[in-house]
């Protein structure tokens, strides 16, 4: 088999890029080890989408095909301190329809699998497994633990944060590990969140609930290992009241919906997000703290900066070389640093319990929500411009 992109993981970011690689005369393959399942019911795995990136997934024909009755958009946003501080966005104020729409992976997922599918330039290679990765000057190629051989002009890595294909290519990865796991949930709110979305940062982690259609919400936890295996080991009753009392029952009494699930927290840096006839995008290529929700954001403008070079080229122009790929890296790197830097100081500005350090955090929230220019300019430029 030969291509000339081959993607490896169709997550998210990977097939978001092949979708971004319909109008091009590219030949793409995808290797997969599994088709995505559907969830019975409510997918803890939420994600809060931009609307930057919701102009993208609609450009490449996946935003208008998703059910509609499962998603939720985000009107208002409150951030509150551990001491009093509070910080409120407004998509009425900051001129935007939304400040973000809160969507299961999984349903974003499907239709991304099934646009792929029918793709005319795609050929998905699926169920199968990397075994050895082998670049040149010429070509990358990829060889299956079934003994198939794969060909391509240029290897993508989107297999998560843990990348096989990285490894492989000998890219080195600085992990930092932040000693909390992100516990999910979702639940049913006694009272209506009226399409707001809340975040407290509190002396035990950074607890957020982010609405859901049917007055439910998603719960982002994240919380000292310690804490998060308790929380997750609760009975329901138990857990339901735990979640509601650190959200100051901002939303009355909660009912389990989805049990609760906890993954480790890291930062991760790379040494490189590309070499000649590699590319990473998604979490191949960065991970950051949740706190800031824009994990798959910065995975889909991944897809979006790499497909916009790509398809950009001339015929003669060969997608695997580096001088191509640098153009990638560079489009990304000032949005990809800067999410990492300003997530990992907040974890650890929030994280100390000095009471000097809590009172200036917390009036600093205070200060910026008494500055609309600023509060708005900050709402812009992190949902609306960039991410």
């Amino acid at each position: 088999m030969k291509f000339d992109v081959l993607v490896v993981g169709a997550g998210l970011a990977g097939a978001a890029l092949a979708a971004a690689l319909r109008g091009s005369n590219l030949k793409v393959g995808i290797v997969e080890a599994r088709p995505p399942a559907r969830p019975a019911g409510w997918d803890p795995r939420i994600y809060a989408i931009s609307p930057t990136n919701v102009e993208f997934l609609s450009g490449i024909g996946i935003w208008q095909h998703l059910d509609a009755a499962r998603m939720a958009p985000v009107y208002d946003m409150e951030i509150h301190g551990d001491a009093g501080g509070q910080l409120d966005f407004s998509a009425y104020d900051s001129g935007l329809r939304e400040l973000a729409w809160i969507v299961e992976s999984s349903l974003m997922q499907q239709e991304l699998w099934e646009t792929v599918k029918r793709q005319h330039n795609v050929t998905l290679v699926c169920p199968a497994a990397p075994a050895a990765l082998a670049i040149d000057d010429h070509a990358a190629r990829l060889t299956l633990a079934d003994g198939r051989r794969i060909e391509a002009r240029l290897v993508v890595a989107a297999d998560g944060r843990d990348s096989w294909v990285r490894q492989a290519a000998g890219i080195g990865a600085r992990n930092t590990p932040y000693d909390e796991k992100g516990v999910v949930a979702n639940f049913r709110c006694e009272k209506p969140h009226r399409n707001t979305a809340f975040q407290w940062f509190r002396k035990d982690g950074v607890l957020a609930y982010l609405p859901l259609p049917d007055q439910q919400m998603s719960m982002v936890w994240s919380a000292p290992d310690t804490l998060a295996d308790e929380l997750v080991a609760l009975p329901p009753e138990a857990l339901c009241a735990r979640v509601a009392e650190a959200g100051g029952e901002r939303l009355g009494k909660l009912e389990l919906v989805t049990p609760a699930a906890a993954f480790a927290l890291r930062l991760m840096r790379v040494e490189a997000v590309v070499q000649p006839r590699l590319a990473l995008i998604g979490d191949a290529a960065h991970a950051i703290h949740p706190l800031s929700g824009h994990g798959i954001n910065l995975g889909y403008q991944d897809a979006r900066a790499l497909a916009g070079q790509l398809t950009g080229l001339p015929a003669w122009r060969d997608p695997g070389e580096l001088q191509v790929l640098r153009g990638y890296a560079r489009a990304r790197a000032e949005e990809t640093a800067l999410l990492q830097y300003t997530t990992h100081g907040l974890n650890r500005l929030f994280k100390p319990a000095d009471p000097l350090l809590s009172g200036l955090r917390n009036l600093g929230l205070n200060l910026t929500n008494r500055l609309p220019v600023l509060r708005n300019a900050l709402i812009r430029y992190a949902i609306a411009g960039r991410f």
